[in-house]
């Protein structure tokens, strides 16, 4: 079995928000499988399902973004799914806006989810799909008040792309492991012509 958790805040104001991607990644995979991430389980709303004929477990930690650890050591717990079988979706302030970045493992950076489910878990031994929202062509003064705040319109079809992009990484780790997700997924962004 897989857990396979979106990081992101509950509630309704924090919906299309960069902060959010992970939510919504997990939610293109519920809306794949035909099944709601709606049961609650401890402090997390959780769906089983087989993806890619795997038995899976999707997760959207409800303890808000910096404690998301909590969740995610208890659902790690009750499922007894050993460390190295957990995928992390999340959003990523120090990547380009639409990058897709698949690691294995390794240090949590600035995100403050990522650091609670790594002290949580006493372990960054788990896969994580890392989506960017560093906005192209502004400059960000305030990262905490960004990454809380809706999308504008014209990023909207950026993020659908981003999301789905992050589903089907999610679909190759599971069938082909990390390194071949990297491999197809992690690819340098060609700079725009003008």
């Amino acid at each position: 079995m897989k857990l396979i958790v979106g990081l992101g805040n509950p509630g309704y104001e924090y919906h299309l928000t960069p902060h959010n991607l992970g939510f919504m990644a997990v939610d293109r995979l519920a809306e794949e499988c035909g099944v709601d991430i709606s049961r609650r389980e401890g402090q997390a709303l959780v769906a089983r399902t087989k993806l890619e004929s795997v038995e899976v477990v999707l997760a959207k930690p409800q303890t808000f973004m910096n404690l998301s650890g909590l969740a995610v050591e208890r659902l790690v717990a009750r499922y007894e799914v050993p460390v190295r079988d957990l995928i992390v979706l999340v959003d990523e302030a120090d990547l380009p806006f639409g990058t897709l970045r698949i690691r294995q493992r390794g240090s949590a950076g600035s995100h403050n989810g990522m650091k609670s489910i790594i002290g949580a878990l006493d372990s960054d031994e788990f896969a994580r799909v890392r989506m960017g929202i560093q906005p192209v062509g502004r400059r960000v003064d305030d990262r905490a008040s960004y990454v809380l705040a809706p999308f504008r319109k014209s990023e909207l079809e950026g993020v659908a792309d981003l999301i789905d992009r992050a589903a089907q990484a999610v679909r190759v780790i599971l069938c082909d492991g990390p390194q071949k997700a990297m491999n197809l997924f992690n690819r340098r962004e060609e700079p725009a012509e003008s």
